[in-house]
């Protein structure tokens, strides 16, 4: 682009780059979703079909950004853990943030009616981000397993609470007063004793939340190089290949990615043991 006396201005912008050799994770959250709920009348405690919406949202990301090779999403919230070694944007913060948290708050826009087609989006829903860099492996996990612990402290909680209301008969303030100093037995014994609801039996998606994770998948293909192989591919398939009387070639493992959803435990090892991949950059 031209250059002219007005250029002079972008002097006054800040570089803003992310530490190399860290990792990133990018967590969205919703904005005002408590209104948001109410507005749009969200099924309590959980409401599936909007909690399959954030998921929708997070793998249109990941499908996009293949630096992120995990995500992790509760309630109005996602988390998205890019591979140590990310250069995406030359690793510059306002940049990642603002393009994938814009992404993140389209596709849920775009993507409402196909999971709330009976409830019409009243307003504009929106994220906010931010990212924060994390130093080694061990950090990560423990900041993954901090929000899948808040996961089921939360669910636990709201569960509870709203069986009070809408079980219960007791208003909003009263269901706050009845568990308030409770610990987590008591509201396992709560629901299970006066709704016979028991807790561990819920979906696992409301209590462990979703994890999105890029796995590998082996696939084999005929390594093809040369003018005869391209006039080949070209050719009829149901004609032979001609090989000049080379030997035919080895079929080689080419390792291509998916994105997977599960509703599974982080916080003990044996997730990562069958992914040591993972967090191994590479």
């Amino acid at each position: 682009m031209a250059g002219s006396k007005f250029a002079y201005v972008r002097n006054f912008e800040l570089p803003d780059p992310l530490l190399p050799e860290a990792f990133m994770v990018l967590r969205i959250d919703g904005h005002a979703f408590h209104r948001l709920s109410e507005e749009h009348n969200f099924v309590k405690p959980n409401d599936e079909r909007a909690l399959q919406l954030m998921d929708h949202a997070a793998r249109d990301v990941m499908n996009e950004f293949k630096d992120i090779i995990l995500a992790f999403g509760e309630s109005d919230e996602y988390s998205f853990l890019f591979r140590r070694s990310a250069s995406l944007y030359n690793r510059r913060e306002a940049k990642i943030l603002t393009t994938i948290t814009s992404l993140f708050t389209s596709s849920y826009v775009f993507n409402w009616s196909k999971y709330l087609s009976d409830t019409p989006l009243k307003y504009c829903p929106s994220f906010d981000g931010r990212i924060v860099l994390y130093p080694t492996a061990t950090v990560v996990r423990d900041y993954l397993s901090w929000r899948q612990a808040d996961t089921h402290i939360n669910n636990l909680y709201n569960t509870v609470f709203w069986a009070l209301v809408l079980k219960g008969g007791q208003t909003t303030t009263e269901a706050h007063a009845t568990l308030r100093g409770t610990v987590s037995s008591q509201k396992h014994e709560m629901l299970y004793s006066r709704f016979g609801i028991n807790y561990n039996e819920l979906p696992a998606r409301f209590r462990k939340g979703s994890v999105l994770v890029r796995e590998e998948v082996s696939d084999t293909t005929e390594a093809r190089s040369g003018p005869e192989t391209d006039k080949a591919a070209a050719s009829d398939p149901g004609e032979p290949v001609p090989t000049s009387g080379k030997k035919a070639q080895k079929k080689k493992p080419r390792v291509r990615t998916t994105v997977e959803l599960y509703h599974c435990d982080i916080i003990g090892d044996e997730f990562w043991d069958c992914r040591q991949n993972l967090l191994a950059d590479s």
